[in-house]
C-alpha cells in the first residue's frame, strides 16, 4: 500500500501566486496553480477547495507575511512601536516580484467583499493598536494615513519615488508622529 505523498501547501500558495502573476487573480485556475505547482488538481482542491478557497489564502498569507515583518521591524522601538515599526519596514521598498501579485490581487479584492474582509479586519485592528500605544493619537493617525497612502501609490505603480525622496518622506511621516495635535 503507498503513502500518500505530502505536499505543502505554501508551496501551494507560491504557484498560486506566480500564477496570479502571471494572468491575473480573475483568469486563475485550479489547474494552471496544480501544473505550476507539479502536482494534481485534486491535491489543490483537497487543501483550498476552490478557486475562491485559493484565493483567499493567498490574501491571508499575504497579510500574516507583512504583519510579521512589520513587527519584527518595530522590535527595536519602544515608544509609538507599531508605527516606528511600519515605518522602518517601508524603508525596504514593496518587492519587486509581488508587484504583480498585489496589483491583480487588489483588482479581484475591489470585486469581492469576502476577499477584502482579511485585510479591513488586519486594519483595523492595526489602527486600534496604533492609537492604543501613542503617544499623541490624533498624530500617529496621520501619520499612518501618510505612510499607508505612500505604500498604496507605490503598490498601485502609480508613483515610484526616488530613493532619496522617498528616505525623506518616511522621516517626514515619522516626525508626524512626534507632533502634538493643535
Amino acid at each position: 500500500m503507498g503513502r500518500r505523498k505530502s505536499i505543502d501547501p505554501q508551496q501551494l500558495l507560491d504557484a498560486a501566486e506566480r500564477v496570479v502573476a502571471q494572468m491575473g487573480a480573475a483568469r486563475l485556475t485550479l489547474d494552471a496553480v496544480a501544473a505550476e505547482a507539479g502536482v494534481s488538481k485534486a491535491s489543490v482542491v483537497y487543501d483550498f477547495q476552490s478557486k475562491a478557497g485559493l484565493i483567499q489564502a493567498v490574501v491571508e498569507r499575504a497579510v500574516a507575511r507583512d504583519n510579521a515583518f512589520n513587527r519584527e521591524a518595530a522590535k527595536g522601538f519602544n515608544q509609538d512601536a507599531l508605527l516606528r515599526g511600519r515605518i522602518a519596514a517601508a524603508a525596504q521598498p514593496f518587492p519587486e516580484a509581488f508587484q504583480p501579485v498585489a496589483l491583480a490581487l487588489c483588482a479581484a479584492m475591489a470585486q469581492d467583499p469576502q476577499l477584502r474582509a482579511p485585510i479591513q479586519h488586519n486594519q483595523a485592528q492595526i489602527l486600534a493598536e496604533i492609537q492604543q500605544q501613542a503617544t499623541h493619537p490624533r498624530s500617529a493617525l496621520l501619520a499612518y494615513l501618510a505612510l499607508e497612502g505612500m505604500k498604496l501609490l507605490e503598490s498601485l505603480d502609480y508613483v515610484q519615488w526616488p530613493a532619496a525622496q522617498r528616505q525623506q518622506l518616511l522621516q517626514d511621516i515619522g516626525a508626524l508622529i512626534e507632533t502634538p495635535p493643535r
